[in-house]
């Protein structure tokens, strides 16, 4: 890493930040039940608040960063609406409470950033790239050992991967292996055309070598959003003519990559009888059924609410409560397509709004790299392709609503919203000025927030994973119940343990704003039933019967079929009449 003697150590303060805050969450395997990612989102809001505790945010920046404020209001109309859910639809405050701490820190990053010095900015954004470039490295060898080595997997260290011939970082998930991918090649780029990459042998091989095991890591994932993203990988190599000869020809060339990688996995799989998971993945077709099924879905519950939407955070209780023959029978708690999930919770007329603002931000991201010439021209437009890359992503998933991605998407978009000046006119001025109190305060907030919800969320962990001597279950539950940000998941236990009645109906209707399951929907239409609500319960089971489901769901729902058979003056069971009317879902509530 290139250092001049005045930024050595405002450049080692960065680098350790952002170290801890890109490149320690995403490595996370350890996990405790009920949330697989939750230490993770954690690790990633305390990384950031190091960050914005040591970022040089001084009073002199005051009234600079004004280009973010099409970003900063889009942010601050989602926390709005976040915090004004619990009034406005009966979400749980918990819930609104975890989404209004990931908006608040999305905004507080997106701000400082959008206000560092030309001369600060540049050896933050340098940490930032070395910290993507690790975290990428790191998930390399750990997609090498769950596909080639699964044994060596311990589910501690390294993430086992439940799907045979695919590998899925210790995140747990193809997709988002797939975008840290993406983001550590942009990275590698940057530091390429900064003469940051050391030169191997004489000549520019790093980055070469750096985009090829990056692409073969997509291929062991087998994401095609991934494979998708090395094609604007190469159209980046193409249309991008601030970049160096040698780092367009090292971009045009990913797809050759992606063929050979491909090639040589295939060759391993057939030679071998291994699995080969993006082999499967393409015989199932360069689309997903269940997601054009969901946007569809999504479509008809925003032509019903246009005005409104459902509400922050109400999609899964609105999707699975309503009516949909042809739904996918997978549960669902996000519509997997950004614009779609913010368009059907906060309508047409908030909703476009916000689109607008961060469509607009991204815009000015990439207008000023156009203008922008040198070092700075290739910052910003770097900056560019990552929040693009991440914003494809979210065309087909959810991946900005982790804290491990969308504080990191926030910092590159308000640095590249910050003034770009010379760098030169300000150098004298570099490392001195520290972070000003309001940041600071707000870093240690995120810092000392996480380690309180991490001691949080074991009350609800003790529910589902008791310790030895552990309380009566009851006991358990009604202490998860107290959790300020996850006490729906301790509804869940509530409403799935409890006999059927008033208490496990009380739990159910909380617990269905976060995700329903077969086994919550069977809970539910009982405690109705139960609660002399039986033509509700109908029509909870009327909802279940349209995911099809298998196992205890379907045994449940057969239970028809023996009644048929038997004496016909015997009641049926709830889940075999039909509901006297359709409820909408606000009658769930």
């Amino acid at each position: 890493m290139r250092i001049t003697p005045s930024h050595s150590a405002g450049s080692s303060a960065a680098l350790v930040a952002m170290l801890a805050a890109c490149t320690l969450a995403p490595l996370i395997a350890f996990n405790l039940t009920p949330n697989a990612t939750l230490f993770n989102q954690l690790a990633a809001l305390a990384g950031w608040g190091v960050v914005l505790m040591l970022m040089p945010i001084g009073t002199a920046q005051r009234g600079q960063g004004g280009g973010a404020g099409a970003a900063q209001l889009a942010t601050l109309l989602l926390l709005a609406a976040a915090l004004a859910s619990p009034l406005w639809t009966g979400l749980p405050l918990s819930l609104a409470l975890c989404s209004s701490a990931l908006l608040a820190a999305a905004c507080w990053v997106l701000s400082a950033a959008s206000r560092l010095r030309p001369a600060d900015a540049l050896p933050w954004w340098a940490a930032f790239c070395w910290a993507l470039l690790a975290v990428g490295l790191a998930s390399v060898v750990i997609s090498l050992i769950q596909v080639f080595f699964p044994n060596l997997a311990d589910g501690t260290l390294i993430a086992r991967s439940g799907i045979v011939g695919r590998a899925v970082g210790n995140l747990r998930q193809p997709n988002h292996l797939s975008s840290l991918m993406m983001w550590a090649c942009v990275a590698a780029l940057w530091l390429a055309e900064s003469g940051r990459l050391p030169r191997l042998g004489g000549s520019r091989v790093a980055l070469p070598a750096l985009l090829f095991v990056f692409v073969f890591t997509i291929i062991l994932s087998a994401s095609r959003t991934g494979m998708l993203g090395v094609l604007v990988l190469a159209a980046w190599g193409a249309l991008d003519r601030k970049l160096s000869r040698a780092a367009r020809l090292a971009l045009l060339a990913t797809p050759l990559m992606l063929a050979a990688a491909w090639g040589l996995m295939w060759a391993w799989a057939h030679l071998g009888a291994h699995a080969f998971g993006a082999e499967s993945r393409l015989v199932e077709g360069a689309g997903s059924p269940s997601r054009m099924a969901i946007l569809r879905n999504s479509w008809a519950l925003l032509m019903a609410h246009p005005w409104t939407g459902v509400g922050w955070g109400e999609f899964n209780l609105a999707w699975t409560m309503t009516p949909f023959p042809d739904r996918p029978i997978a549960f669902f708690d996000h519509s997997h397509n950004l614009p779609m999930q913010l368009l059907v919770e906060l309508g047409w007329p908030l909703g476009v709004l916000v689109l607008g603002l961060l469509s607009l931000s991204l815009w000015r991201v990439w207008r000023a790299s156009v203008r922008a010439q040198g070092e700075p021209a290739v910052l910003l437009r770097s900056a560019f392709m990552l929040v693009l890359t991440i914003g494809l992503h979210s065309l087909l998933e959810y991946p900005l609503w982790y804290a491990y991605f969308l504080l990191p998407t926030a910092f590159a978009l308000g640095l590249g919203l910050a003034p770009q000046a010379e760098a030169g006119a300000a150098a004298r001025r570099v490392g001195q000025a520290p972070s000003a109190p309001l940041w600071r305060a707000a870093g240690l907030l995120l810092a000392a927030g996480s380690v309180f919800a991490a001691w949080d969320y074991l009350r609800v962990v003790e529910i589902y994973s008791p310790p030895a001597n552990a309380k009566p279950l009851t006991q358990r539950i009604e202490r998860g119940q107290r959790s300020l940000f996850f006490s729906t998941q301790a509804d869940y236990a509530a409403a799935t343990s409890f006999g059927p009645g008033t208490e496990a109906l009380a739990a159910t209707r909380r617990t269905a704003h976060n995700l329903i399951d077969v086994r919550l929907m069977m809970s539910w239409a009982q405690s109705l039933q139960a609660s002399g609500d039986v033509d509700r319960a109908r029509h909870v089971a009327q909802r279940l019967r349209e995911f099809r489901p298998t196992g205890a769901g379907a045994d449940w729902l057969k239970l028809c079929d023996a009644v048929d058979m038997a004496d016909v003056a015997k009641p049926r069971p709830l889940q075999c009449e039909p509901p006297q009317r359709v409820y909408r879902w606000q009658e769930m509530r």
